[in-house]
């Protein structure tokens, strides 16, 4: 099995953010994309150098005759050499589209699905959603390299109920040198593990119960963010970031200093030729406002894979989980965890299961947890459907039988996925 810093650093040559091919359909999309930037690249400087050439000629040609001057027309465009790309076509971004869709029957009403003893704002979606039949979130993804110094991306989500979100956009540092990467926009924070992933990639139909009841699901924000990749067989990677505080637990207040501020430190390697590793720790700090305490999230995470030889194409098994503690001002602190493993016993067919419970801090005499169990198949990179089962007791009452089905439809280019 490649080093992991190894295969960072080549999926950091493709595509914007930390990445790493676990496949090998994954690394020859990476090729594709490479090969079709170099592709583009070496025809614009090939149309630079045949305008370049001219110019050159016309300069030292003998100057003409004097003449009177000429009525002032309109110039024709200037002609682009056979073969080379125009200025509108040199620089298409990839472009993909995720499609999902979600059936779901759940024992208890959803409209009145809440976390005992956590506050979470009304705005803020959680619980398995609607009942019935139902258009799941849709993302539209463009990315493409600016410039040899530049790349940006851009995540569009269309949600069930016809409002459409900006869920990132971003532009990013590709040649800093030194390990250094540089993003500014929106974008999802880089804290513990599940939380800078995009939900298309999940193991499970939802977001444990800690992230939704301390991070709103997931944070994201608008601001900066500074990463550090170590030169070292070991990884170790380094993430800063200052934001406005736009989502729960920030407050997206109207100040002139930062509402929120993370860092993340991960490290991670290969035990023998068959396993790999992650683990990590992550703090962020989101600033209140009147009637709003300030609220501090500390996240422990750790991820192992296996996969025989390195080769996970039929086999392979991914151990996963996070623990998350939240301290917010004159209030008790409270926390949660959850912890999963995923199983493919054959090409395309996996099985999951996921354990999580919550400390409300003493606010509610009631334990949050949850059970669920799932099994999907992936006929290809491209597409998946999943049924799960849960048992939710977030509520106090009587437990909530969900059962979930689901399909996820990528269509166009698609990056390779995190570690």
């Amino acid at each position: 099995m490649r080093p992991i810093a190894r295969a960072v650093c080549i999926a950091a040559l493709a595509a914007p953010g930390f990445a790493s091919a676990q496949t090998a359909s994954d690394i020859q999309q990476l090729r594709d994309e490479i090969n079709s930037l170099r592709t583009q690249y070496e025809a614009r400087i090939k149309a630079l150098e045949t305008k370049l050439d001219a110019a050159q000629q016309a300069q030292a040609a003998p100057p003409p005759a004097a003449a009177p001057a000429p009525v002032a027309v309109a110039a024709p465009p200037t002609p682009v050499a056979a073969g080379a790309p125009s200025s509108a076509n040199g620089f298409n971004p990839a472009i993909a589209l995720i499609l999902s869709g979600l059936y779901t029957r759940a024992s208890r009403d959803p409209s009145t699905y809440r976390i005992a003893g956590f506050t979470v704002p009304s705005s803020v979606d959680i619980g398995p959603g609607t009942r019935g039949f139902s258009l799941a979130e849709s993302e539209l993804a463009l990315s493409a390299n600016i410039d040899p110094w530049f790349s940006g991306s851009a995540n569009i989500s269309i949600h069930p109920d016809n409002s459409v979100e900006v869920e990132e956009a971003f532009v990013q540092t590709t040649s800093l040198g030194n390990g250094l990467t540089v993003k500014a926009g929106r974008f999802k924070s880089s804290i513990g593990y599940l939380n800078s992933q995009h939900s298309h990639v999940w193991d499970f139909v939802d977001a444990p119960l800690a992230s939704q009841a301390m991070l709103g699901g997931q944070f994201a924000d608008d601001g900066l963010q500074v990463a550090w990749l170590a030169p070292t067989d070991t990884f170790i990677e380094l993430r800063g970031e200052i934001g406005r505080g736009l989502s729960f637990p920030g407050t997206n207040s109207s100040r002139n200093g930062a509402g929120a501020a993370a860092l993340a430190l991960h490290t991670g390697g290969d035990v023998g030729d068959s396993s790999s590793w992650r683990a990590g720790a992550s703090v962020l700090d989101a600033k209140g406002d009147a009637g709003t305490p300030d609220t501090r999230v500390w996240i422990a995470d750790g991820v192992w894979k296996w996969a025989p030889n390195g080769n996970a194409t039929i086999t392979n098994f991914k151990l996963q989980g996070e623990y998350l503690r939240s301290v917010r001002d004159d209030e008790p602190t409270q926390s949660g965890w959850y912890a999963q493993a995923i199983y493919q016993f054959m090409r395309g067919w996996r099985v999951g299961v996921r354990t999580e419970r919550l400390d409300n801090g003493g606010l509610e005499a009631w334990t949050p947890r949850k059970n669920s169990v799932m099994l999907d198949w992936g006929p290809s990179e491209f597409s998946r459907i999943r049924l799960q089962f849960a048992q939710d007791r977030a509520r106090p009452g009587p437990v909530d039988n969900q059962i979930s089905l689901q399909y996820q439809m990528s269509l166009g280019a698609h990056g390779a996925h995190s570690f």
